[in-house]
């Protein structure tokens, strides 16, 4: 076949995906950032986009809704990434070893992460009710008189998000480690076995060490992922009560699609990449510290 021909037929059926890509990912990305340097509202139109400058940027840290909202969502980060890894790197531990009914198991812990997060929400808001739900009249039953109001107090609701986020993504990280369990070969714990290592030094000897890549990879994925969270918090608490599950990209909708200040939402969305970036290059660069490849 002509080479040229069948260079042409390879951008053909590239067409389309450049296209979807073009129109549904690039576009966004740089209208968004004009958009950053303007005001503009969607009912206007685009005749009336109106440029500002650094305007949005000045108005943004000088909010103390959105520093509330960063807030929360570095409590978020720093409570969900670690709990949720260590539980689950325990329970892959667990699992990996020679267990009744492994598979059936892995399953159930797998469930709740290729569940809709609509469906999870929905039912956890059931669970959390503060008069009415199955937590609060087990510990009625149990005899404390005064059970949390979980989602409708301010202390208790951003604590509940973090319960729901944990046992949703539990599961991804779960198979994740048991996968990196299984690529460390045996024989290294045979041999510490014959040099009277004990349990826990073969974790921290031979485990651990050996699952820092896998380690580093759902540390870098959780954290990016922990800035995105929208969902939950917009079908459970809607930012509330009193902003306490305020969110940056919650308050980039709220901003953008409610009171219609894309301009603003849109500097605020790069902000928000901004620090994302920020955190994943600081962690691509700290990785030949304590990443061992095996």
């Amino acid at each position: 076949m002509n080479p040229k021909k069948e260079a042409a037929a390879g951008w053909l059926f590239l067409s389309p995906s450049l296209l979807g890509y073009g129109m549904f990912m690039l576009f966004p990305i740089v209208f968004s950032l004009v958009l950053s340097f303007s005001d503009w509202d969607l009912v206007s139109g685009l005749r009336h986009i109106r440029l500002v400058g650094l305007d949005n940027f000045r108005a943004l840290f000088s909010d103390g809704l959105f520093y509330h909202s960063l807030r929360n969502n570095g409590i978020y980060t720093i409570v969900v990434v670690p709990v949720t890894m260590a539980v689950a790197l325990v329970l892959a531990m667990a699992l990996n070893s020679k267990v009744y009914m492994k598979g059936p198991l892995r399953l159930v812990y797998f469930m709740p992460y290729i569940t809709t997060i609509v469906a999870a929400s929905v039912v956890w808001m059931a669970l959390l009710h503060p008069s009415q739900g199955p937590l609060t009249q087990f510990l009625l039953s149990v005899g404390v008189d005064n059970p949390p109001k979980w989602l409708g107090s301010t202390t208790w609701a951003l604590p509940s998000l973090m319960m729901m986020m944990i046992w949703n993504g539990l599961g991804y990280d779960l198979i994740i480690y048991m996968a990196g369990l299984q690529g460390i070969s045996k024989d290294l714990y045979e041999a510490a076995e014959v040099d009277g290592a004990s349990g826990v030094r073969k974790f921290f000897s031979i485990t651990l060490p050996l699952l820092s890549p896998t380690t580093f990879f759902l540390f870098i994925t959780r954290i990016i992922h922990s800035f995105e969270i929208f969902g939950p918090v917009n079908i459970m608490t809607q930012g509330g009560p009193g902003d306490s599950t305020s969110v940056l990209v919650h308050y980039i909708y709220v901003t953008s699609f409610r009171f219609y200040k894309f301009g603003y939402g849109s500097a605020i969305a790069w902000v928000l990449f901004a620090i994302i970036f920020i955190i994943t290059l600081i962690q691509w660069r700290q990785q030949k510290k304590w990443v061992t490849y095996s």
